[in-house]
Parts: structure tokens; sequence; C-alpha cells
């Protein structure tokens, strides 16, 4: 079974995302913020992480800088899943290292088809 991170300052939106993948038989894990999820990433070795972009302490880009850094976050995918449309955050998340980006509010197909594709 897949571990996957979840890392949202909103407690609904990790709910959310933990209820779809656990129905699909993935294990979920939390974090609050970007400093949290590096805690967890070192922790759990998640195979996939999908960040928000806003948050508090850490926010999504300088976590997914940060995971990329270390051994535990090169080569996993990380998807940004934000309410953040701009252009040009996408490619300060791309230029980061995220793998993909979903826009909230979120499609539950959608999420799940993403992170099949993501882990095979």
């Amino acid at each position: 079974m897949s571990t996957i991170l979840t890392v949202d300052d909103s407690e609904a939106v990790r709910d959310l995302v933990r209820f779809t993948l656990e129905a699909e038989g993935y294990s979920v894990v939390e974090a609050e913020n970007g400093q949290e999820a590096l805690d967890r990433l070192r922790a759990d070795r998640p195979a996939l992480v999908i960040t928000d972009l806003n948050m508090p302490v850490m926010n999504g880009i300088d976590f997914i800088r940060s995971a990329r850094g270390e051994a535990a976050g090169s080569g996993i995918p990380i998807v940004m899943l934000t309410t953040e449309t701009a252009p040009e955050m996408k490619a300060q998340g791309k230029e980061a290292g995220a793998t993909g980006w979903i826009n909230k509010p979120f499609d539950a197909d959608k999420l799940i088809a993403v992170t099949r594709k993501l882990l095979g």
C-alpha cells in the first residue's frame, strides 16, 4: 500500500483528500504546513505528496524546494493542490520541482486519476 502525504493548513481539505484516497486503498498521512511536511517526509517516506501553496510557517513552493534538496524528497512526485491559478505561480511551482498542479475545489475522480498515474 502506497503512503501519500497531504499538506494543507485547512483541516477540511486534508480530510477530503484523505477520505478520497483512503477509499482507493491508499494510506494517508497529514501535515498542516511545509515545515511539518518536511518532518513527515523524512519520517514516513511517502510515495506521493499533495501540497497546498498558501500556508503559514512554510508555503508549498518553499516546501518543494526544500524537499527536492533531501534524499527523502528527491525522486517522489509532488502535486500542488491549490486555489492559485496564475500562470506565473504554476511556473514557480514547476521551477521548484512540482510534478503536477490541481486546482481547488478539486474533482475526486481527477485526484484519483492523477494519483494512479503517478504511482503506477
